[in-house]
């Protein structure tokens, strides 16, 4: 079992990053804030806390800034339902901390904005999960992200079409596995009413509209 993989940081992208390690780098997948947090250290040294999901046909390594986020992530996945791909959705459309008070307080509406989690589902985390969410230490590392924090570390955007804001969003809701022409429009819409906003921004926003 890996505990966590440190090393340079050769390449960052919104859904995954690569570390070097003893020669060998990793492809580990990521949510959006710990995407915030690396973004600025390419080219550096970094360390993510690793969940490795293994079965007959996948082996992949989702990795985060602190163990409390880790913690969350596979609290998530043992709700009926919730596989990887979406926990990471629902930690890549808000911080940690706000998780955990969404859950802790019952707000299925804003649990279900996410993409992929309808009424039913919302509530069943909330249900299964109101008890025990309280329990996560998120003060273990750095804080989660908040939109603050996101606006200083993103890359800002002149809102042009083809912009590089666009491009890397585009592409990273494509990985997340929505259409590229929805994201395309979803994307426009973001940037043609804020187009100051940051790759995570609009990111963020995306996975709440399509």
């Amino acid at each position: 079992m890996i505990e966590y993989i440190k090393g340079q940081v050769t390449d960052v992208n919104p859904t995954y990053v690569v570390i070097e390690a003893a020669g060998v780098g990793y492809a580990i997948n990521i949510a959006l804030p710990t995407y915030s947090e690396l973004v600025s250290k390419e080219g550096q040294e970094g360390r993510l806390y690793i969940t490795e999901i293994i079965r007959e046909d996948v082996h992949e390594l989702y990795g985060f800034f602190s163990k409390g986020e880790r913690e969350l992530f596979v609290m998530l996945m043992t709700v009926s339902g919730i596989g990887a791909n979406t926990a990471r959705m629902i930690m890549s459309a808000y911080s940690a901390a706000e998780i955990r008070q969404i859950i802790a307080t019952g707000n299925a509406r804003a649990l279900s904005q996410v993409k992929g989690l309808g009424p039913k589902t919302a509530q069943r985390i909330i249900v299964d999960l109101k008890d025990k969410v309280l329990k996560i230490d998120l003060a273990d590392g750095k804080r989660g992200i908040a939109d603050e924090a996101i606006a200083l570390l993103g890359v800002e955007t002149n809102a042009a079409t083809d912009s590089p804001v666009k491009q890397e969003a585009v592409s990273a809701l494509v990985m997340l596995g929505f259409a590229a022409t929805a994201s395309g429009k979803v994307v426009d819409k973001i940037l043609k009413a804020a187009p100051e906003s940051s790759v995570e921004q609009v990111i963020k926003q995306a996975l709440k509209m399509l």
